[in-house]
């Protein structure tokens, strides 16, 4: 293996490291000793390998899981989310919050701003990739509620509330009980904001009747799909998708579906932090 691999492997282990203990204390000195690299040079290394400093990387994690639980909880207490993130008060938390997005914890709790959330969310890119290891099955044809978002992608998460919101009022499709998934008709990375398009869907048994959020009645059809799962955030659900059609699929003699890429997500945050979902990418196959 080239040293430059290597390298990257060690901050690898720190990227890791970090998401799996936001929760507790976190020093350079026991960092570095994740990392195998000296102490007195790790917080150097760190800033140059990520473009960003150790200290503000475990901050704006820790300020990204209580975004979602500011937006996906309403009913709990900032101040919870605030000490569970490890500020030491809730004031401590408003600074840090609105330094980093422009408002506070409740404003953006009622009125989130997405646009420069998102983009004080392009953390470092990871080099990590899943293993390819992929399946083919046969799907079974799923009716689903259907919320069409069309928009910019960092949108999405406003549909999300709109589409839990119909979930909650409907009861048609808990989500403890049915299948959630993501229909992804574009790729973000090439699609001008405003063209593009992605279903949110909830698994159901009975017809959607009309209702305020526009939900609406569809089916992901039945058939055959190759099947890869993404361990960690949806964020870098990339490094799954690319490598199937890239790799994959070429190698494969297999030929595509006429019906999109979709998502099956085994969990949802704030339910468990980034690092902990998983969710199953579906290619459709003839």
């Amino acid at each position: 293996m080239d040293k430059a691999r290597t390298y990257e492997q060690r901050f690898d282990r720190v990227f890791r490291y970090i998401e799996r203990h936001l929760d507790e204390p976190l020093t350079v000195e026991r960092l570095s000793r994740v990392a195998h690299f000296s102490k007195f040079h790790f917080h150097r290394q760190f800033s140059l390998y990520a473009g960003i400093g150790v200290f503000a990387y475990i901050r704006l994690l820790r300020l990204k899981h209580a975004s979602y639980r500011l937006l996906y909880r309403q009913e709990e207490r900032v101040i919870d989310i605030a000490l569970d993130a490890g500020f030491e008060s809730p004031e401590a938390f408003a600074r840090a919050f609105r330094q980093m997005f422009g408002q506070s914890p409740s404003q953006f709790r009622k009125s989130p701003k997405w646009r420069p959330w998102k983009e004080r969310f392009r953390l470092p890119p990871s080099e990590r990739r899943n293993e390819m290891d992929v399946k083919i099955v046969e799907f079974p044809e799923t009716r689903v509620a259907v919320l069409a978002h069309r928009g910019a992608p960092e949108q999405l998460d406003e549909s999300a509330l709109r589409f839990i919101e119909w979930r909650k009022q409907s009861g048609l499709s808990p989500v403890k009980l049915s299948l959630t998934f993501g229909v992804a008709y574009d790729d973000p990375e090439v699609t001008e904001p405003e063209r593009f398009r992605f279903d949110i869907c909830g698994e159901v048994t009975q017809t959607v009747p009309e209702n305020p959020q526009g939900v609406v009645n569809g089916v992901i059809p039945g058939g055959r799909c190759a099947v890869v799962r993404h361990l960690g955030s949806h964020d870098e659900i990339g490094r799954s998708v690319y490598p199937l059609y890239r790799e994959w699929l070429p190698k494969s003699g297999e030929e595509l579906r006429d019906f999109p890429l979709f998502f099956h997500y085994l969990n949802l945050m704030p339910d468990v932090p980034a690092h902990e979902l998983v969710t199953d990418v579906y290619l459709p196959l003839k």
